[in-house]
């Protein structure tokens, strides 16, 4: 995801261009929408500013399986989360807490600039928990993937691990009459939603910034969101457009000639495509860096789910439009996710991208296996393009396709409707303290709660905005609309903190 989405991708690879590449590109080339490099203790932001969140990394001791007093013993694994009370009002000020999504949690910790910024002005305990399976939260260590191990990856068991982290944690910190409000994006966003719906005991209001929790529950048009990455380049023009869509229909007319020499050729390509496999995966491949430059449209440059130069789109754009050399410029556009320092002398196809049950992309690494499960089992990400409503290869990803995957790589076979039944699909009225935040030019946004359901489900627009814009911190290219959503999200976050305060009295 996706709101990614991703990214926490390793590489791995015999050949020797590679091993030269991954020196500084591993973590870097995602395919998921919530993605990770290396994480880092400092955060540079752009023109020269430094963030320092001074976080401290501890572990904290989980239960393997949350629901089943019978399993695996009833043992226990080491969970990681990031904590700093350089702000915090000790025993006094709220607990702001971030439901790690599917990556490493340092990578969401320094791109989520707000939450500590608001910290600061509300005088908060900053927590950042990841999510199990993910980064080094490994139940089982290298084992964690094989069946039936992996099996304990459930959003269930995430959120209970969540919920007696925090309660556990409170204790320790002397912080029980302290309001918990939790944080999260994309995936992590749904988390943030989830937690106030199943545990409003422990959690007082919910942040949930660029959630597709309706897209994922299988409501919505499958067409959404590849047609929505083909607006933002629309957007930027319809000759950009047009360009991609012609030069997929280029790489096709060669395909279906099997001049699989040109198409190495064109696309620089380690080894010649030899089948109509190989070419999908080429055309998979291809749309994953429109759709990860459409999500991280920042009006800066960025270093989270890869480098990418400030509002990639329009960059895409001038590339796509420089000459009438289509499938060049189709290769080069592609380069500004794949190869942005370009030290890669040839991109090697299964390398830099791998299929799975999620077509946005799963990335690389242990995180894809995590993210890989999740989408074959509660995630649905049913999603296609058709060359009609967008403008990539028809590339179709129906349940039976779903089931027919997850069924040889997992034997499992997932459930479409969970989440809908689970976690209440849209029929979100009697919930409350839940903002849902969404970015116009987040192709993720139209898979969440777009419009307000009442004074105590608030959605709100940030117009120019990109995947979770409004989490990251504050930046001198900033939209105005931005700055005005984060200023609404502090009012009502204020206002939930003071209301809990009041209930806990009673």
């Amino acid at each position: 995801m996706r709101a990614g989405s991703g990214f926490r991708r390793s590489m791995r690879t015999a050949a020797v261009f590679l091993l030269i590449f991954s020196l500084d590109f591993t973590d870097r080339l995602h395919g998921l929408p919530h993605l990770h490099p290396h994480p880092h203790l400092q955060s540079v932001e752009p023109h020269g500013a430094r963030w320092d969140p001074q976080f401290t990394e501890k572990y904290f001791s989980q239960a393997l399986d949350h629901f089943n007093f019978h399993s695996m013993g009833n043992g226990t694994f080491r969970q990681r989360y990031l904590i700093t009370d350089q702000f915090w009002s000790k025993g006094y000020g709220p607990v702001f807490f971030y439901t790690g999504n599917e990556g490493d949690i340092w990578e969401f910790a320094l791109n989520s600039g707000f939450i500590t910024e608001l910290a600061a002005q509300q005088k908060a305990l900053v927590i950042f928990g990841e999510h199990r399976y993910y980064g080094r939260s490994l139940p089982f260590g290298k084992d964690s993937f094989n069946i039936p191990q992996v099996g304990l990856l459930t959003v269930e068991q995430a959120l209970a691990d969540y919920a007696v982290m925090i309660t556990e944690l409170k204790t320790q910190l002397e912080a029980t009459d302290c309001p918990v409000i939790v944080f999260g994006g994309s995936y992590g966003g749904m988390l943030s939603v989830y937690m106030r719906l199943k545990y409003p005991n422990i959690v007082a209001g919910a942040l949930a910034a660029s959630a597709p929790i309706l897209s994922t529950a299988g409501l919505g048009d499958p067409r959404q969101f590849f047609r929505d990455v083909t607006a933002d380049f629309e957007e930027v023009s319809a000759a950009c457009r047009d360009a991609v869509r012609g030069a997929f229909h280029q790489l096709k007319e060669l395909a279906d000639r099997q001049d699989y020499r040109r198409i190495q050729a064109e696309f620089a390509l380690c080894r010649p495509p030899s089948s109509g496999q190989d070419v999908e995966q080429l055309y998979g491949l291809l749309r994953n860096a429109f759709t990860l430059m459409a999500m991280l449209d920042y009006p800066y440059s960025t270093h989270f789910m890869g480098t990418m130069p400030a509002n990639p789109v329009k960059v895409g754009c001038e590339t796509m439009l420089r000459g009438p050399e289509l499938l060049a410029n189709l290769r080069d556009t592609a380069g500004i996710v794949y190869n942005s320092s370009r030290v890669l002398p040839c991109f090697d196809l299964y390398s830099l991208y791998v299929k799975c049950a999620d077509p946005t992309g799963c990335g690389l690494g242990l995180d894809s296996l995590a993210w890989d499960y999740q989408a074959c089992t509660e995630i649905n990400l049913c999603y296609e393009s058709n060359n009609v409503t967008d403008m990539f290869p028809p590339m179709a990803f129906t349940q039976k396709d779903r089931e027919r995957y997850c069924s040889k790589r997992w034997a499992v076979v997932p459930r479409p409707d969970w989440l809908k039944v689970q976690f209440w699909g849209e029929a979100l009225s009697t919930a409350s303290n839940i903002i849902f935040s969404n970015g116009d030019l987040d192709p993720w946004a139209n898979g969440g709660v777009r419009k307000s359901l009442s004074s105590v489900l608030v959605a709100l627009t940030v117009s120019g905005g990109a995947h979770h814009l409004d989490l990251r911190g504050s930046n001198k290219a900033d939209p105005v609309s931005v700055i005005r959503v984060r200023k609404m999200e502090s009012e009502l976050i204020a206002q939930w903190v003071k209301m809990e305060r009041m209930r806990l009295k009673d």
